[in-house]
């Protein structure tokens, strides 16, 4: 791993880091407006991924705050059925960030009075998508390039709603427009009471390493709360994130996909220095049937089955003839059959 990247300690097991491996007071909680968390693990907002089923079972695992999927402002304000459901809130599902995106100071005003009569705790505005098709409707991490529109939109939220308004951004559009810290600075000066910083800029998109430096940048020049993301994969991660930029909060995307117990992981390491032993074959089918079964009863077997075979795969990713079974399982057509594949995987 580059140092230059993350720090000199970046890479290093627990037993290398020496003053890293005193973590108990890092699994306290921290809050956002009047909103506490009661520790600093976070679900990052994952499209596609971050839905009700996956929000609670990270929720069991420890995880503090989940947000939603990113969520349009103009489809909300549209009405839009498909978008409606994302907003689906469980009464188990708090605190809860939904977060939203758009251009338009107005129509995201609108959308965040609509998502905080749905049960938002925390209203959070998406400043750092890099997928162009929202880049190119200057949405996204293209708010970056455009900090006075970026800034207006935080106004226009922090004026309609009362709960605490929070925004994430990235390092920048590119290496030579790094702006995160004066980006992040006018967002708490529109209004901003926290933010998520992922420390990649919008050219790299999910490639090569997170800067946590940068991270760190804005952590030290804000007096709200900062949110660190990228590259936290393991409970080792989680602790040395917070250690190198001082963010009281850790939030964790891809390193949660297939693996909701890396919160488990990640709190027991904070609160006691200890490496919990990762799951065994058979916790992990039976987290996968159940996740699925889920699934089900939210949104029926048709939209069930098409969107958990990607979430079936992962559960079982990396480990031997998983291979063979994801191509039996992006071929299912049915939840039995699904059901059967990852018993037989099982045996």
């Amino acid at each position: 791993m580059d140092q230059g990247a993350k720090g000199l300690g970046a890479g290093r097991t627990g037993s290398e880091r020496g003053d890293l491996g005193q973590p108990s007071s890092r699994a306290r909680g921290f809050s956002i407006g009047a909103v506490r968390m009661e520790n600093p693990l976070v679900l990052a907002p994952m499209a596609g991924v971050c839905d009700a089923p996956f929000r609670l079972i990270c929720r069991e695992m420890g995880c503090a705050l989940t947000y939603t999927e990113m969520v349009s402002g103009m489809a909300l304000v549209h009405a839009n059925t498909r978008t409606m459901e994302m907003l689906a809130i469980s009464e188990d599902d708090h605190p809860i960030a939904v977060q939203l995106f758009g251009s338009d100071p107005g129509v995201m005003a609108r959308a965040a009075v609509m998502v905080e009569q749905k049960g938002a705790d925390i209203i959070d505005i998406n400043m750092g998508c890099p997928v162009p098709k929202i880049v190119k409707n200057r949405e996204g991490s293209a708010l970056m390039r455009d900090p006075e529109r970026a800034w207006a939109i935080v106004r226009a939220v922090r004026k309609e709603v009362r709960v605490p308004v929070t925004v994430k951004i990235r390092k920048g559009w590119d290496d030579y427009s790094v702006n995160a810290v004066g980006f992040a600075k006018g967002c708490v000066e529109a209004g901003a009471d926290g933010i998520a910083v992922h420390g990649r800029t919008r050219e790299q998109g999910y490639s090569g390493e997170a800067d946590w430096h940068i991270i760190a940048q804005v952590a030290d020049a804000l007096d709200v709360p900062v949110i660190g993301n990228g590259d936290v994969t393991c409970a080792e991660d989680a602790l040395e994130i917070m250690e190198q930029t001082g963010c009281v909060g850790v939030m964790i995307g891809r390193g949660a996909l297939g693996n909701p117990w890396i919160f488990r992981e990640c709190l027991h390491y904070l609160d006691t220095g200890e490496l919990l032993p990762e799951p065994e074959l058979y916790e992990r089918v039976s987290m996968a049937l159940r996740h699925l079964d889920d699934a089900v009863e939210f949104k029926g077997e048709r939209v069930a089955v098409r969107e958990m075979r990607k979430h079936l795969a992962w559960y079982i990713r990396g480990l031997r003839g998983a291979a063979r079974t994801r191509d039996a399982i992006n071929t299912s057509e049915r939840v039995e059959e699904l059901r059967g594949i990852m018993l037989e995987y099982l045996s």
